[in-house]
């Protein structure tokens, strides 16, 4: 499906990023794994794509600054010469009731979940304007759509991410580049494991669907927008949540 194409994703070396890694270079892509903490699982994930037959590039950058993403897409473009996808899933929480949040707690998940996915997004598009095509799909979530007590952080990240998506569509759309969103639902990864308990099984029941969620479900959907039969869809957000909202 993705034979010929080069995706980068950004916070891929874990969870729903390299769920996705895997699954596009099951399906024929060149992969260009972002990382910026853990270097070891970043190669891991390359080492993973590479026995898929992918080729892999692996690069570090904080998706926050812009000039680190800048020099991330230059090292990519020497290395590959062209990114056809472009997947923002970089991401952070930090979570707790307004009046126990801190101003930098606010700021560093905005920077890194809502900034990074613009730097990210404009970093791209003067790539994928010169080749008049290419898919942008951003990770946001249904705390974006639906809010969440002791997350308004991480939730106006991920409203912001779909607003981002659905202008972006519009001002790329006449120039063959397609830009979409998924919001994933409650996801079986490291963030999500580290929870209580209680806390668990209390969002496990107010899903229809009776089960999380695996990154793999949300590598399906993301597949879908960068393939071949999303060619006309762009603007949407897709929610991969088993029936939650």
């Amino acid at each position: 499906m993705l034979q010929g194409k080069t995706a980068l994703i950004t916070g891929a070396g874990k969870g729903i990023g390299r769920a996705i890694a895997l699954r596009f270079a099951k399906e024929g892509a060149d992969v260009i794994i972002n990382y910026s903490g853990s270097e070891a699982a970043a190669v891991e994930c390359a080492k993973e794509c590479e026995a898929l037959g992918a080729r892999t590039f692996t690069v570090k950058a904080d998706v926050s600054d812009m000039a680190q993403v800048e020099s991330m897409f230059a090292a990519a473009t020497e290395e590959f010469d062209k990114v056809d996808i472009l997947v923002n899933n970089a991401g952070i929480t930090k979570d707790g009731i307004i009046l126990r949040m801190k101003e930098e707690d606010f700021d560093s998940v905005v920077d890194i979940n809502l900034k990074g996915t613009f730097n990210c997004m404009k970093a791209a598009s003067k790539l994928m304007l010169k080749k008049r095509s290419g898919r942008i799909i951003s990770i946001s979530s249904i705390v974006g759509i639906r809010g969440n007590a002791g997350q308004v952080n991480y939730s106006a990240s991920k409203a912001g991410i779909i607003g981002m998506t659905k202008s972006l569509a519009r001002e790329l759309v006449s120039k063959g580049i397609t830009v979409n969103a998924v919001a994933p639902g409650f996801i079986e990864t490291d963030m999500t494991s580290a929870m209580p308990e209680k806390a668990r099984e209390s969002f496990i029941g107010a899903i229809p669907a009776g089960r999380m969620g695996s990154p793999e479900d949300i590598a399906g959907a993301v597949l879908f927008f960068a393939g071949p039969d999303a060619s006309y869809v762009t603007g949407q957000v897709l929610t991969v949540d088993g029936g939650m909202i």
